[in-house]
């Protein structure tokens, strides 16, 4: 496995574990509809969250938040409305980031809540 694919399935766990902390229950975990895959799709009262991590080795290039595009939004947002048509959910939807620096000074998490897209 490529380095990046390493570093990001290492920063999906760390992201887990770090919402499981602040009481969230994961849903899902790279849940995958037509072209949108979701990282993790999580619970916390009445609210499902939708939760894009972005894991990088370096701020350097921008920070990680920086690289969820207009296009991905849109699919994430596709994928979400399947998910809660499929599960016939009738709850808040919410779009986080968790952004993630991790290298051998250690690692950073921010957690973005309402992140870009709000229903």
């Amino acid at each position: 496995m490529a380095e990046h694919n390493t570093l990001g399935k290492e920063g999906e766990k760390l992201a887990i574990e770090f919402l499981e902390k602040k009481g969230y229950a994961i849903l899902e975990k790279n849940f995958r509809y037509q072209k949108a895959e979701v990282d993790i799709i999580a619970q916390k009262e009445t609210t499902v969250i939708v939760v894009e991590v972005k894991t990088r080795s370096t701020p350097e290039f921008g920070d990680p938040q920086d690289f969820v595009k207009p296009k991905q939004i849109q699919l994430l947002v596709k994928a979400i409305d399947h998910y809660v048509v499929e599960n016939d959910l009738d709850v808040e939807i919410r779009f986080d980031i968790i952004a993630i620096i991790k290298n051998t000074l250690g690692t950073k998490i921010e957690h973005l809540e309402d992140a870009f897209y709000h229903f």
